[in-house]
Order: structure tokens, then C-alpha cells, then sequence
């Protein structure tokens, strides 16, 4: 009974344990007990089994604090997971999802239960499922983790994520699941693609601008080298990289040879843009001198510190000869390769600076050619040219290198001779008038004789100014051309003769002051028919146009005064086309429905002038006039000057309509044998013959033979100056067709 009891005690005991303890007392002590022969040794057992109950006991208590611990743990993981803003998940080999933290759910928008145990992986951008697949296939337990980078869609959203794939093992080192930690690189990328964009602009633009580029490091070594310098170095950037700018190549300045500072170590030393001086050239790898302009710039960090620098740079050489040729042109005639007037005058301008300095003497020679015009209008103007370039040759043989000879314009030239006494001067002059004299120029078997007249001028420190010199030179030449031309003038201060063309000088500025300001005011001289054989104009009369000048007090100033200074500084053109332009545009006012015949002197200008037949049409056509109602006169010196040049003149404007007068006819020697080529319509005898016809015989005579071959030509004949009746009653008798002079009426304005 004792025995029973006991045993029934135990299973008491162990049954309060639980199903754990139970099972493990009944496997171990029943049937220890069952085996024990007596009381005594139950005894024994019991307490053996009291001890092992309470080791039992001992281990069922660490392992509960184990299981609290474990889930505290597991509480505190499931925590650390779920507050995690990178998205975590665990997928079988299978790809089935075991396991999510929340930013996983909400960054996908699915729910738990659509995602946990699901074989259905969040969707990858189709562009990106072949990549991913690839990068999945390379996990292995030698490469147990993969970073990836994929596009998924999320709502009609594309993201960027990034997932570092890992392979999951247990403690035996089997393979359980993988574990994906994933980021939401979507800004990121778009700030990489922004910034990718910004790259490859500034890599196309570096690549596609004309300049060349080159970059360093902070320690002046080549870093980048753009398509252009790579040319103009003749390297690559391969072998630049890594060596210094002399390393590569040189820079040194075009005149002097002299080494350029390096650009790179400036703007790196000193922290500042540099940039190289005009008239440098680089010497690249293939030893070619390339004229360049460049500046070199430190780069700068966020933080300002110099990390490198850049060197932009262009290859000017083309430039560089443009502007030499056109500086050459600024300072060179052309034509003849010599400086022009500009130039020339610069120089005499140097040499009056140093007369007055170091009290240095220079001369000036003015040169003008005296038969140019005769080789220009009858061989024309390539002959000209050439006479020009040979004549230019002729004299630099006869001057130093020190001086200079220069084409001033036309057939005019210039020499300034340097630190020149005037003896020594005229002896230059001198020579130079001789070689001209003898010179012969021959074109298409035609002989010419050239001659040059000579103006010559000291220079020294009393000399006042550019003006006056070049001035006094000029006036100079146009005296020896006056005193017989094919000559050497050497001007005085106080010559009378250069005084007078400076007057000149001064009255060519007012004649143009006087155009621009329409100072000129037209006059009308009557011209009477006196004769029966007088062709009558019908309703109307006859009346030659004068010029006068308004100078700045109103009086009236004769053409006399100003006429030679036109003529000698080439206005007399542009004084021609004023006076037709102003009578034309009054023409209407002044003359009405009357046909009458005004008369216009022409210059000798604008008879050479081959714009002059276009202008005049365009008046005749502006104001509806009719050319029978001109007349233009020209004289006969000038006539005879180029008979063939009068004679097509002439001609031309009688097939217009116009009509002709010859002016200041018989002052020639051959008068009567030009007139046979010179189809004019009146002869208006020269004033001399007409003054004093009365009381000289010889006058009388000359002006009877003038008006009977006249007659026999069909050319109607005026007189001028018939200043009284006397003089009127002997040209009537002569037969005279016309008379002009105070006599018959004195000039009026033109109303």
C-alpha cells in the first residue's frame, strides 16, 4: 500500500508540473520504481527523483526566460525592421514573399495579405525585366549579394529603386531564402540625369566651340584637352596628360623670340584671370607657329579653393594677316606699293617733331607728273597705271633708304627726305627731274616724253605746322608748273608767288563751304541778235548764265577770284552741276512757256567727267525740259586741250537736243584748223579782239576773217564785250550775228 501510495504521490507531483514534466517522469521513473525491491530503496529513488524534478524544474525556468527573451528580441527586430524607411523583404527560392516591413507595403500600395505568401513580385519596367533577370542568375553562394538597380511601376508611376540582394543561409549552411534591402532612388536619378545632361552639353559644347580648351590641376598639370587644341598642340590628349604647358608646348612673342610667362602658372599663382599680350605665338608639338590669343582662368570648389585652372585659346593667324594687310592697305597706295597720304603725312609730321626737338633738317619734294593726262586719255587707263608703277620704280633708284617716297593721288607724288640740307635737297630734286625727263614710256609702240614739275620745301625747326608745310610744297609745284612746267620750284618764306596759291588754298575750303551752303547765286547777260542772218528765237530770247559768290558779308565775288583755285583743286565739276541743277529747278519760274536759250559754260572737268552725261539727262528728265533750249559754251583752250575728247562731246550733247557754243575763240594759235573738227553751233569771239576793234586795224581784221570763214561753216558768230555803240555799229557791219556785252545789257539775277 505504502508502495502504491508513493507511486501515486510522484504521479501527483509530476502531473503538477505539467505535460512536460509528466512525460518526462513517467518515460524515466516508473520504471526505475517498478524495478526496486524494497521500501528502503524507494526511498532512495524518491529523493533521486525529487533532484532530478528540481533540475527539471531549473531548466524549464531558463528556458521560459529564454522563450521571454526570444520574443522581446523578436518584438524589438520587428521594430527596429518596421521603423525602417528602406523597404525590406525576404522571398523562398521560389520567389514566394515570407516576409515585409511596412515601407515595403506602403512604397508598393498593396496591402499584407495581397503581398504575404504571394508570388507576385512588385511590377519591374519591362525595359528593365531582361537586366534584372540577368543580375538575379549571378547570385551564388560565392556571390551571395547583388546590387541592382531597376524601374518599377507603382500607380502609372515610374520609380528608380535601388536593392542590395542577399543570399539567407542556416547554421548547416543551407540555402534558406533571399533578403532584399531597397531604396527609392528616383530623385536621385533625376538629379543624376540633370546633372548627366549638364555634362554631356558642356562636353558637346567643349567639344564643338571654335576655341581651343585645356585644363590642369591645381598643380598646373593637362587634365582635358578639346578637339581644337588637340589640333593646334598636334598631341593627344593622352600623351598630354599628366605634363606641364612647356612641356607640351611654347609660347613666345612673334617679334622679339622672347619666352611668354605660362598662363596656367599665373592664374594659379596669383588667383586671377590672365590673359597673353598681342603678337604671341605658339609653337606646337610638330614645330608650326600659330599666332593665338588666350586667357587662362583658375577653377574654383564650392569652397573657393583652387583646384585647377582652364586655358582658352584661338588660333588667330589668319586674323593676324588680315589685319596686317589691312593696316598695309590703310598706309599703302595700291597701285604702286608706295605709302599713301596719309601715311606720308604722318611721317612728315615725325620729321617736323624731330626738327623742333633736335633741331634735325628734313626737305619735302612735291612731285607732279606734267603729261600723265595725254598717256591716260589717249592709251587709257591701264597705260596710266603702268606709267604710274614704272615711274615709282624710277625714283625709289634715286633716293635713300632713310627717305621715303610716296603717291599722294592721281599723278602726284611725294618724297621726304631725311635730315636733308637744302643744297643736298635741290641736288635730290634736281635728280629726280632729270630721270623723269629722260625717262620714255612705251605702250603698244607709242612714245611718250614725261616731264614732272618739282615743288621744294625745308624742313627744320621754324617750319609752323603739317599744314603749312605740305601747303607751301604744293603751292611750290603748282608755281613751277606756272613758270613752264618740267621744273624744280624751291619755295621761300616770304615768296609772293606761294603766298598767292595759299590764297588759293583758302578760297578751294570756301568754294566748298559756298556749296554746301548754297552761298553761289546765278546771273543773266542778255545776248542780242543784231543781223539778219541771226537765227531768231521764237518767243523767246538768248542769254548766257554767270556765277557769282556771296562771301560772308553778302558782297557779290566775280568768278575770276575763285574760278583757278576750282580748277586747281578739281571743284569746277561740282560747281558745273550746281549751276545747271539750280537753273533746271527754278526753270519753271524764272523762264515760264518761253523758248528761249540759256547758255551754261562747262569745264573742262566735266567734259572728262563720264558721269557727267547721266547726271544731265537725269535733270532734263527730273524737270521737263527741253534741250534746244541750252546751250553750253566750253573754251577753246580747253577744247583744244583733247580736240578728239571736245569733239565727242560736243557731239553727244547736240543728239540730246542741246546746242554748242566755243568760247574765247582766236586766243589759240591753229584757232581755224581746230574748227574744222569741232561741230559747234556759235563761235563767240574773244573780248580782246572785240574791245578795241574800233581803233585797231589788225583787231578789226581778225575778227572780219573769224566772222567769213565762220559764215562759210554755217556757225552763227557772237561778240562780247561790246560795251558801246560804236563798237556795236562795226560788228553789225562785219556781219556779227550776236552781241554781248554792257553795251547791249549788264548782268541781272536771275529772277
Amino acid at each position: 500500500m505504502a508502495y502504491k501510495h508513493w507511486l501515486s504521490s510522484c504521479i501527483k507531483t509530476i502531473t503538477a508540473f505539467g505535460s512536460l514534466y509528466t512525460n518526462i517522469a513517467l518515460r524515466e521513473l516508473i520504471p526505475k520504481a517498478l524495478t526496486f525491491p524494497s521500501y528502503g530503496r524507494l526511498l532512495v529513488a524518491n529523493r533521486e527523483l525529487e533532484r532530478e524534478i528540481s533540475d527539471v524544474h531549473n531548466e524549464i525556468r531558463l528556458l521560459k526566460q529564454a522563450e521571454i527573451a526570444i520574443k522581446q528580441s523578436e518584438i524589438r527586430y520587428r521594430a527596429i525592421v518596421e521603423d525602417q524607411t528602406e523597404m525590406i523583404a525576404r522571398y523562398l527560392p521560389d520567389s514566394t514573399l515570407t516576409f515585409f516591413n511596412q515601407a515595403f507595403a506602403l512604397y508598393y500600395g498593396r496591402s499584407p495579405e495581397e503581398l504575404i505568401g504571394s508570388h507576385d513580385q512588385p511590377i519591374i519596367l519591362e525595359a528593365d525585366r531582361e537586366r534584372v533577370a540577368e543580375f538575379v542568375a549571378l547570385i551564388s553562394a560565392d556571390n551571395p549579394v547583388v546590387i541592382i538597380e531597376n524601374r518599377v511601376v507603382v500607380a502609372g508611376e515610374v520609380r528608380w529603386t535601388k536593392w542590395h540582394n542577399r543570399m539567407i543561409f542556416d547554421e548547416q549552411g543551407c540555402f534558406l531564402e533571399f533578403q532584399s534591402v531597397g531604396y527609392n532612388i528616383t530623385d536621385f536619378k533625376q538629379i543624376e540625369e540633370t546633372l548627366f545632361q549638364e555634362k554631356e552639353l558642356a562636353q558637346v559644347t567643349l567639344q564643338s566651340i571654335g576655341d581651343a580648351v585645356l585644363t590642369t590641376d591645381a598643380f598646373g598639370r593637362i587634365k582635358y584637352l578639346n578637339p581644337v587644341a588637340k589640333f593646334l598642340l598636334g598631341c593627344s590628349e593622352t600623351s598630354a596628360e599628366g605634363l606641364l604647358l612647356e612641356e607640351v608646348f611654347g609660347i613666345v612673342h612673334e617679334a622679339t623670340r622672347e619666352t611668354v610667362k605660362n598662363p596656367i602658372e599665373q592664374a594659379l599663382k596669383e588667383n586671377r584671370t590672365v590673359s597673353l599680350a598681342n603678337h604671341t605665338v605658339l609653337i606646337n608639338q610638330n614645330n608650326q607657329e600659330i599666332a593665338i590669343q588666350d586667357s587662362a582662368a583658375p577653377i574654383r570648389n564650392r569652397e573657393g579653393q583652387v583646384i585647377g585652372a582652364v586655358m582658352v585659346f584661338r588660333d588667330v593667324t589668319q586674323n593676324r594677316l588680315l589685319s596686317r594687310q589691312l593696316s598695309w592697305q590703310a598706309s599703302h597706295d595700291a597701285l604702286t606699293g608706295l605709302v599713301n597720304r596719309y601715311e606720308f603725312e604722318q611721317q612728315i609730321q615725325q620729321a617736323l617733331h624731330l626738327a623742333k626737338l633736335d633741331y634735325q633738317i628734313h626737305a619735302l619734294c612735291y612731285l607732279d607728273l606734267d603729261h600723265f593726262k595725254i598717256v591716260n586719255d589717249t592709251c587709257g587707263h591701264l597705260a596710266g597705271d603702268e606709267l604710274l608703277r614704272q615711274i615709282t620704280i624710277l625714283l625709289q633708284e634715286k633716293i635713300r633708304k632713310t627717305d621715303t617716297l610716296a603717291r599722294l593721288g592721281g599723278d602726284e607724288f611725294g618724297v621726304l627726305l631725311s635730315q636733308c640740307l637744302p643744297e643736298q635737297a635741290l641736288r635730290v630734286a634736281n635728280d629726280l627731274l632729270e630721270c623723269v625727263q629722260e625717262f620714255r614710256f612705251v605702250w603698244q609702240e607709242q612714245v611718250f616724253s614725261i616731264g614732272v614739275s618739282i615743288g621744294l620745301v625745308g624742313i627744320d625747326m621754324n617750319s609752323e605746322s603739317l599744314a603749312e608745310i605740305i601747303s607751301t610744297a604744293d603751292a611750290a609745284c603748282y608755281t613751277a608748273k606756272n613758270r613752264g612746267r618740267n621744273r624744280v620750284y624751291f619755295a621761300q618764306t616770304d615768296d609772293q608767288e606761294r603766298l598767292q596759291q595759299r590764297g588759293e588754298m583758302q578760297w578751294a575750303s570756301r568754294i566748298s563751304q559756298a556749296l554746301e551752303n548754297d552761298w553761289f547765286c546765278l546771273y543773266v547777260q542778255p545776248i542780242a541778235a543784231i543781223t539778219s542772218t541771226a537765227q531768231n528765237v521764237d518767243d523767246g530770247d538768248y542769254y548766257e548764265v554767270l556765277l557769282r559768290l556771296q562771301d560772308e558779308e553778302r558782297n557779290l565775288v566775280l568768278p575770276m577770284t575763285f574760278i583757278p583755285a576750282a580748277e586747281r583743286y578739281d571743284l569746277m565739276h561740282l560747281i558745273d552741276q550746281w549751276v545747271i541743277r539750280t537753273l533746271f529747278r527754278n526753270w519753271t519760274r524764272v523762264v515760264g512757256d518761253k523758248q528761249s536759250i540759256y547758255a551754261i559754260n562747262l569745264s573742262g572737268s566735266s567734259i572728262n567727267d563720264d558721269r557727267f552725261f547721266d547726271f544731265l539727262y537725269q535733270q532734263f528728265t527730273l524737270y521737263s525740259i527741253s534741250p534746244h533750249c541750252i546751250c553750253f559754251e566750253i573754251t577753246e583752250t580747253v577744247a583744244i586741250a583733247n580736240l578728239s575728247k571736245a569733239r565727242q562731246f560736243i557731239q553727244s550733247l547736240q543728239r540730246m537736243g542741246c546746242r554748242f557754243a566755243l568760247d574765247d575763240f582766236g586766243v589759240g594759235m591753229s584757232s581755224f584748223a581746230y574748227l574744222k573738227s569741232l561741230p559747234v553751233d556759235y563761235l563767240k569771239i574773244d573780248g580782246s579782239f572785240i574791245r578795241n576793234i574800233v581803233e585797231n586795224p589788225v583787231d578789226n581784221a581778225i575778227v572780219a576773217a573769224i566772222t567769213h570763214i565762220s559764215s562759210v561753216m554755217g556757225i552763227q558768230t557772237i561778240a562780247e564785250f561790246v560795251e558801246n555803240d560804236a563798237i556795236l555799229e562795226r560788228i553789225t557791219a562785219l556781219g556779227i550775228d550776236y552781241a554781248q556785252g554792257y553795251g547791249i545789257a549788264a548782268p541781272r539775277p536771275l529772277e
